[in-house]
């Protein structure tokens, strides 16, 4: 215990760190950090917080938009960022097993070596002991879904101090309850990730990446929908509106025309078929009044495609000084896409808000990006409830892929009814006494 103690760094000037999100949400200084090396630190450090009944924050790269890892002043926060070695990658498998403090492009770097990739891509850098810990999606989920898909296995400990492995490094399996998912997207409320066995997936040799533009954003989720019904191999179907692709051209210097977008890749087995795929989707946007498509082959001029929308906030950003950002993720069912951004525009109009409008619209998840500053902050507020609450009437949820955190448990019981009962009485078996992120998703 004393050595622990020894090792919380309570320096204020490095709590000042942890008291921030992504999404300049603040909350308070934690009382002291741990900077995990080592399984040991971690027992060490549950083993503390369960005698001195101090809650722990367990904390990754920090990437997270909720304010899944913002301290109410009483916690330790177990930065596990050091704990960031790559133990094993099996291309006959496709698995990687990695410490939760491993990034994806580390993870990725690695993987390319052998042809293979780690495909949830959330944008953010993020470790992935957080991307598992917030069920993190992205660009890519429309073909290889997100961490749920792709983690197999994981090491956890839980707030008894226990070691536990959670599923098989195995495609499936129909043994027992399936408490490997049930700590997906837990955000460190039930147990600390400290270990986890990921897939992997080839390269595609041959890609093709499209920019297309349309008059409407009604005409380019018909033109998306009828893609994925196509059965097209689409590994990314991504939406961008109007605004954010007036900001991307002032960011970026291009002269992309300014309406709805859709940004696609196609992964085809032979060059010719991706010509087919490729001549498929073109008919299919022509059919719904594309105005222009740009196709991009090589290396360079897909990645110089796909930087306008890895850009994207960097712009709004640059467009909006002085702001900061609400982002919101709802998602709804693919017939509900056009009705869902409808909506979110007619609300900015009559709130006086200019906001943008982008998404996985392949998976049906639909990110608004709200600039505000303090004279507009309840503005944005509102807004953002009222996207929720209309994702959720059209059938939708309230978190696509960022998570509860703080700031959606108020949605909790309007999305899940009398299942919020199934997940407290779960919280309460797994720590009794309340320990691990107190106050995230549940109260």
């Amino acid at each position: 215990m004393t050595a622990l103690t020894e090792r919380i760094d309570a320096r204020a000037a490095v709590l000042e760190h942890y008291t921030v999100d992504e999404t300049g949400r603040t909350g308070h200084r934690p009382l002291g950090v741990v900077h995990a090396t080592s399984l040991d630190d971690v027992l060490a450090t549950v083993e503390w917080a369960r005698h001195t009944r101090t809650p722990i924050i367990a904390r990754g790269a920090g990437t997270s938009l909720e304010g899944h890892l913002l301290s109410r002043g009483d916690e330790v926060v177990l930065d596990l960022s050091g704990l960031d070695a790559i133990l094993d990658i099996s291309p006959t498998d496709f698995t990687a097993t990695v410490q939760p403090g491993v990034t994806r492009a580390r993870l990725n770097a690695a993987a390319a070596e052998f042809g293979l990739q780690f495909t949830v891509d959330p944008g953010a850098d993020a470790s992935l002991g957080g991307m598992a810990a917030t069920n993190a999606s992205g660009t890519t989920s429309v073909r290889y879904g997100g961490m749920r898909a792709n983690v197999l296995a994981m090491q956890v400990v839980f707030a008894d101090d226990t070691v536990t492995r959670l599923g098989r490094p195995v495609r499936k399996s129909s043994s027992g309850y399936d408490l490997k998912d049930l700590l997906i997207g837990s955000a460190g409320t039930l147990g600390i990730i400290t270990e986890l066995t990921v897939r992997l997936h080839p390269i595609p040799e041959w890609l093709r990446s499209l920019r297309i533009s349309f008059p409407s954003v009604e005409r380019a989720v018909a033109a998306a929908v009828q893609m994925l019904g196509s059965a097209l191999p689409l590994s990314r179907l991504e939406l961008i509106d109007a605004p954010s692709m007036a900001a991307i051209n002032a960011y970026r210097g291009t002269r992309h025309p300014v309406g709805p977008t859709l940004l696609i890749d196609i992964a085809a087995t032979s060059a010719a078929a991706a010509a087919s795929d490729q001549n498929d989707v073109c008919e299919l946007a022509a059919d719904n009044g594309a105005m222009e498509t740009v196709v991009a082959q090589s290396h360079t001029a897909r990645h110089e495609l796909w930087e306008d929308r890895h850009t994207l906030f960097f712009a709004l950003e640059a467009r909006h000084p002085g702001h900061q950002f609400l982002v919101t993720d709802t998602a709804v069912p693919y017939s509900r896409i056009a009705d869902a951004v409808a909506k979110a525009e007619e609300l900015a109009a009559q709130l006086g808000l200019d906001v943008a409008i982008a998404g996985h619209i392949g998976d049906g998840n639909v990110h608004v990006a709200v600039p505000y500053t303090d004279d507009t902050l309840e503005r944005a507020r509102q807004f953002s409830d009222q996207v929720v609450r209309q994702a959720l009437s059209l059938g939708g949820t309230a978190s696509g892929e960022h998570g509860i955190g703080l700031a959606k448990k108020q949605y909790l019981r309007a999305e899940h009814g009398s299942a919020v009962e199934v997940m407290a009485a779960v919280k309460r078996a797994l720590d009794p006494l309340g320990l691990l992120n107190p106050g995230k998703i549940l109260d």
